[in-house]
């Protein structure tokens, strides 16, 4: 007999996955230990696991999945080559649709108006306090984005509007947000994306207690603190709209302290990634107020309003990047972004998007 662990390391299957198919009847174990609840496997059906998997990373429906496995071992397989040809028929037309919809897209983009143009090309000067900014970009630089096809995230956004700049960060599955005051500059909306290596060089300009001095003009930003200098051109790139991207109001949160939560992530129960995929923690929000980490035989508790998975490593990045002995989490539906605030300035937050245990 194979133990689900065992199931899920041979057959490429994880082990939520596999609960998920046992709890549809697809992949039933031969053996569930009636006092833990511990599942165990035939040898035999690790064959059938793997079928299963290939099935599954092929996008084929749950449906037809068990159609397949019903008929794969039986004297005629006409009904499962026959299932294999409408499935590849299905994944091209759904590709030539998309390809479809994806070139009226651009010919949408090709023939409107870029209204981000005049955020990017006006002239400022301003000053800002190096201690505001520097925390600032503390807070948001771990978020920016390392992948070379989105070029227009590889870098932190400045927003300057009004006494303000926001300094924002996000490679799709994190976004940090910071804000520091400025002053010497009543014009309008100006964004810029600085590159995260001339955000890496400012940094070190920002070690004093004084202000310094913030300049854009054009394509190209400087910042000045004394003899020194750091300047170099923006990413030609527009920065998707974070505002859109903000959390509304709601959830429940949990006020954490940030040593002992962080020791109880790196030494307590954690869902191994699949094939690759980053580990995950569990979370639940208690009727308390106490955040728990959920072992790996509870994580799966369907219907669960206050749990949800999360990166292991991007939520401790987050935490360390909150730079406070205590921060707050707020915690909403299982696919809503998880929040992590300072609980004296709710304007500097970080979020989380949240990843599915069952597929």
């Amino acid at each position: 007999m194979r133990s689900i662990g065992e199931m899920a390391r041979d057959s490429g299957l994880g082990v939520s996955a596999l609960r998920f198919y046992d709890r549809s009847g697809v992949l039933v174990p031969a053996w569930v230990d009636p006092v833990s609840g511990y599942r165990w496997y035939e040898p035999g059906q690790l064959e059938e696991a793997r079928l299963l998997a290939r099935l599954r990373r092929a996008g084929m429906p749950l449906a037809d999945i068990r159609l397949v496995l019903a008929g794969w071992s039986g004297p005629d397989t006409d009904l499962v080559r026959k299932l294999l040809t409408v499935h590849l028929r299905r994944l091209e037309q759904g590709l030539s649709d998309a390809r479809a919809e994806l070139s009226a897209l651009r010919a949408l983009l090709d023939h409107r108006e870029n209204v981000m143009t005049s955020l990017r090309t006006a002239s400022v000067r301003l000053s800002v306090a190096a201690p505001e900014l520097a925390a600032a970009l503390d807070s948001v630089r771990f978020a920016a984005s390392t992948d070379p096809e989105l070029p227009m995230l590889g870098g932190v956004l400045f927003d300057i509007e009004g006494a303000s700049l926001h300094a924002v960060a996000t490679d799709r599955y994190r976004m940090a947000v910071a804000r520091a005051g400025v002053g010497g500059y009543e014009g309008s909306r100006v964004q810029v994306v600085v590159p995260a290596p001339l955000a890496d060089a400012m940094r070190p300009l920002l070690d004093g207690e004084g202000a310094v001095g913030l300049s854009v003009d054009g394509d190209r930003v400087t910042l000045e603190a004394g003899d020194r200098q750091a300047a170099g051109r923006c990413l030609d790139h527009d920065f998707p709209d974070y505002r859109r991207l903000l959390p509304r109001p709601g959830g429940r949160r949990a006020v954490v302290e940030v040593a002992a939560f962080r020791q109880a992530l790196q030494t307590g129960p954690v869902r191994s990634g699949e094939s690759g995929a980053p580990d995950l923690s569990v979370l639940r929000v208690e009727d308390d107020g106490t955040v728990a980490l959920c072992a790996d035989a509870d994580a799966d508790a369907d219907g669960d309003p206050d749990r949800v998975a999360v990166n292991r490593a991007f939520l401790l990045a987050a935490l360390a990047a909150g730079a406070r002995d205590r921060l707050v989490l707020e915690i909403g539906a299982p696919t809503a972004p998880i929040a992590i605030r300072r609980p004296d300035d709710e304007g500097a937050f970080s979020l989380l998007m949240p990843v599915r245990l069952e597929n």
